[in-house]
């Protein structure tokens, strides 16, 4: 099971989860872990990951991994966002936020990626056809990674963000290395997973990301919300600690 969710290309899975999920769910059905997103129990998460298999990471009832758990947690617990008046704009979409975001009656909720199956609008990250100040909140979690030219990217999330707008940018972050690594000689998919982590990133940001960000313009947060959670929490959901989240935010007159 661990092996075909590895290697299931994301679209497919987007695609098709509704018809596995109800099956996994009675699968794994039990008490030791729970997803936080939607309450659900769980006898065991799945492994996943590329470089290396991540033991207990993917929720087989909704596919949330550790991040997207631990960002709904500081959501639902940290701000009021979900209770609040809110246009969105949500690229590249994770399925088990789309199905509880659609939902909400006070967000105004749009979705934007190149091929989602579950996206609104069609269309690349680096010239956004939105006008400028039209979202006040972006969610762009896992995205950045994959763009080549990151900083146009950024620099669009910016423009397209209203005043005291916020933007959540999560990233794989090398907490080990200071510096971005990037090489656009890097092509083939075996050396991007060697060196980047996974066959389609094309760098491994270090801990200059944040700097990297604010050079489009926001104000940024380097989120550890992992240590607001007790030991005990952070078994039970199946979180990595120290997972940065990292909030971007447009101030007035930047």
């Amino acid at each position: 099971m661990k092996y075909i969710l590895k290697f299931l290309p994301r679209k497919f899975l987007i695609k098709y989860s509704f018809l596995v999920t109800p099956i996994l769910r009675i699968i794994f059905q039990g008490k030791k872990y729970t997803d936080p997103i939607d309450k659900s129990n769980y006898s065991r998460f799945l492994s996943y990951g590329y470089r290396k298999l991540r033991k207990n990471a993917l929720c087989p009832g909704t596919l949330s991994l550790e991040r997207h758990r631990l960002l709904w947690l500081y959501i639902e617990k940290e701000t009021n966002l979900l209770n609040s008046n809110l246009k969105v704009l949500h690229v590249a979409p994770e399925q088990v936020f789309y199905k509880k975001f659609k939902k909400l009656k006070n967000w105004d909720y749009l979705t934007f990626d190149l091929d989602s199956p579950i996206a609104d609008i069609k269309g690349d990250l680096t010239s956004m056809k939105f006008e400028d100040d039209s979202f006040d909140l972006i969610i762009c979690n896992h995205v950045l990674e994959h763009i080549e030219d990151d900083r146009s990217a950024l620099n669009e999330i910016y423009r397209v963000l209203k005043d005291n707008g916020i933007s959540i940018l999560q990233v794989p972050i090398n907490l080990n290395r200071k510096k971005t690594f990037e090489d656009p000689s890097i092509k083939s998919k075996i050396q991007r997973e060697k060196y980047f982590g996974q066959y389609d990133h094309v760098r491994e940001y270090g801990l200059d990301f944040k700097d990297r960000v604010e050079q489009a313009g926001f104000k940024v947060e380097m989120l550890n919300y992992s240590t607001k959670i007790s030991k005990d929490l952070i078994i039970k959901y199946s979180l990595i600690q120290d997972d940065i989240i990292p909030i971007g935010k447009k101030l007035p007159g930047n």
